[in-house]
């Protein structure tokens, strides 16, 4: 009888689990396809990109710009590449230990998935710069205002955890996914709800661009630009 018992509420938990994922997915189909629409005025004065490698986007930036020089917290010495020919910078936020211990997804341990999952660790941002930018089916251009741009500014930096003297605290690690990159503390936690491309999206919504309502994934963003 405790078998059966035991069997019956593993099966529930099964039905409910299911139930759940379910419920998950269903929501991010309608959520990621609810246009949060742009806001009417159209800039032409600065240029960003949304840019994914099929999973996790970044948001694209002017690395100087009269707004913002983003090479002044974000060093190009601090980059194996080191190459001052660089324009573009590209933002990521994520979860931590993803970053720095899943080069690859062949690196991907169950533990690292859970924490993610879960929103247990420390939040990280990955950059990347970049010589010139290529529009492509990954790659969306936008064209800013300079109000929009301003915060658009406002809303990356604040995603930077800060030291005493207000500089981004830098993350000195071996995990370099290319030459042009660095990794540095960031604000918030990373879970199911408020994922890499969360984060991007909701970049989106602070520049007044057109955005999903919700989204986790990178297909959702890219949905509203098609």
């Amino acid at each position: 009888m405790k078998i059966i018992k035991a069997a019956k509420i593993a099966g529930l938990f099964l039905i409910g689990l299911v139930c759940l994922i379910g419920i998950y997915f269903l929501s991010v189909l309608i959520l990621s396809r609810i246009t949060v629409p742009a806001e009417k005025e159209k800039g032409s004065d600065i240029t960003v990109y949304v840019l994914s490698n099929g999973i996790h986007s970044d948001i694209v930036l002017p690395l100087k710009s009269s707004l913002k020089d983003w090479s002044k917290e974000i060093k190009l010495k601090d980059t194996a590449l080191n190459d001052t020919a660089m324009v573009y910078l590209a933002v990521g936020w994520g979860n931590k230990e993803f970053y720095l211990n899943t080069p690859t997804w062949g690196d991907l341990k169950f533990t690292t998935a859970f924490k993610a999952a879960f929103g247990i660790g420390s939040a990280a941002i990955h950059t990347a710069i970049y010589q010139y930018m290529t529009e492509s089916e990954n790659c969306i251009k936008i064209e800013l205002t300079t109000e929009q741009y301003r915060r658009l500014v406002r809303y990356v930096d604040a995603g930077f955890k800060k030291n005493a003297n207000g500089h981004y605290r830098q993350i000195y690690s071996h995990a370099k996914y290319d030459k042009g990159e660095s990794f540095y503390e960031a604000e918030n936690k990373y879970s199911i709800f408020f994922t890499s491309n969360t984060w991007t999206n909701n970049a989106l919504k602070a520049c007044g661009q057109k955005a999903c309502l919700w989204t986790p994934f990178d297909k959702g963003i890219f949905y509203q630009y098609k």
